[in-house]
């Protein structure tokens, strides 16, 4: 086994290495250099190291210390967002310390945790392990999930507990809110303003669904609530509108852009069926069509239960309740492959997809330790 690398190097060469993902072509990036620059890393410090394709030159890493069932994960996404370059004062590939924080693309969110999880594990013997570590790394997490949706088709790894090191202020996330992106189009018939007989108005007709989106979120609210939520409720919004192309004619197309957020067990399916069903209920019978797909395949909300002994270990470890956030990560996907699964890092969310985004330096020593202890308490006692 070759001599350990040192933490702040990792952390800066991870940091230089660019693993943008964008639903823009022209801007996305392959996250394979990263992979690369992992695996050999963990190959060389005797973990046995799996790469998995992912789609578009991209990857998964799957490293392992240890063997038997049972065990950890400390899982990473790999990508980060695009960047401002000119809202930015410091490099964004370059890991620059001003300050008491560390600055770059991925510092809080959340390269920089792969790099803690790779120290705190090499703080044990390769002969320790009683029950596997895993690292995990995962491709387009700020994008499609494809990388974790991989992982569920292939059905690995295998492990009891998972922790995901997004940004969560140390303190331990066992819930978080689902995400439904979804657009409605209406086409109707264009026509000479000066008549309405002339054509179909789209926009008219989608005054009629926006209507009944509203009345739909009224009533799932009623239905729903989760006080551990700071928002307690799910919630619909209307984000983005078109329609129409000039104010003498009649609209002949109209298209609605939504978000939904669903609480923890309000299933996505149920949701879009219930979606369909509604808005086809309000749509003239006569001279429109109606038509709804996803901006994305969604991201489903996720909970872990707080009698779980990973839930209890991070309470006792940390001194916080654990808690719940409205954003989404890869967690539910990981449930899926049956594990008790928690959110916890040193970043906070104020400075994910943010310029000049940083992570604080009294945060990497706390981490460490509790990384330490989650480790000896699952994979080594």
């Amino acid at each position: 086994m070759k001599p350990k690398p040192d933490l702040m190097q990792m952390m800066s060469q991870l940091i230089e290495t660019p693993s943008v993902s964008c639903t823009r072509a022209d801007m996305d990036m392959s996250n394979q250099p990263v992979i690369n620059l992992l695996a050999s890393w963990l190959d060389d410090l005797d973990f046995k190291v799996e790469i998995v394709p992912v789609n578009k030159g991209k990857s998964n890493l799957i490293a392992t210390r240890g063997r038997g069932d049972g065990g950890l994960v400390l899982a990473g996404h790999t990508d980060t967002v695009p960047y401002d370059e000119n809202r930015w004062q410091h490099n964004p590939f370059k890991l620059t310390e001003t300050g008491h924080r560390l600055y770059g693309l991925g510092t809080s969110d959340m390269k920089a945790f792969l790099a803690l999880a790779i120290e705190a594990a090499l703080m044990f013997k390769p002969e320790d392990y009683k029950r596997p570590l895993i690292i995990l790394a995962t491709s387009d997490e700020e994008t499609t999930m494809e990388g974790a949706k991989t992982l569920v088709e292939l059905s690995k790894p295998r492990a009891r507990y998972a922790i995901i090191g997004e940004p969560t202020g140390m303190k331990p996330i066992r819930m978080h809110k689902g995400i439904l992106m979804e657009a409605i189009r209406i086409t109707g018939l264009a026509g000479h303003s000066s008549n309405p007989a002339l054509g179909h108005n789209a926009m008219e007709a989608m005054h009629q669904v926006i209507g009944e989106l509203m009345r739909w979120r009224t009533e799932l609210q009623q239905q729903y609530t989760n006080p551990l939520f700071e928002v307690p409720v799910p919630t619909i919004n209307l984000g983005h509108i078109h329609g129409g192309d000039n104010p003498n004619r009649i609209c002949g197309s109209c298209e609605l852009h939504i978000d939904i957020r669903p609480l923890p067990g309000m299933n996505l399916h149920d949701l879009r069926h219930q979606l369909n069903l509604r808005l086809s209920k309000v749509i003239p019978e006569h001279g429109f069509t109606l038509e709804t797909f996803p901006l994305f395949s969604g991201i489903p909300a996720m909970e872990t239960a707080a009698t779980s002994e990973l839930v209890k270990a991070a309470e006792k470890l940390t001194g916080n309740t654990s808690g719940s956030v409205a954003f989404g990560t890869e967690a539910p996907f990981l449930t899926q492959l049956g594990m008790e699964t928690l959110i916890l890092g040193p970043g906070n969310i104020d400075q994910a997809h943010q310029p000049d985004e940083y992570l604080e330096l009294n945060r990497i020593q706390p981490t460490l330790d509790l990384l330490h202890k989650f480790i000896y308490q699952f994979c080594i006692q």
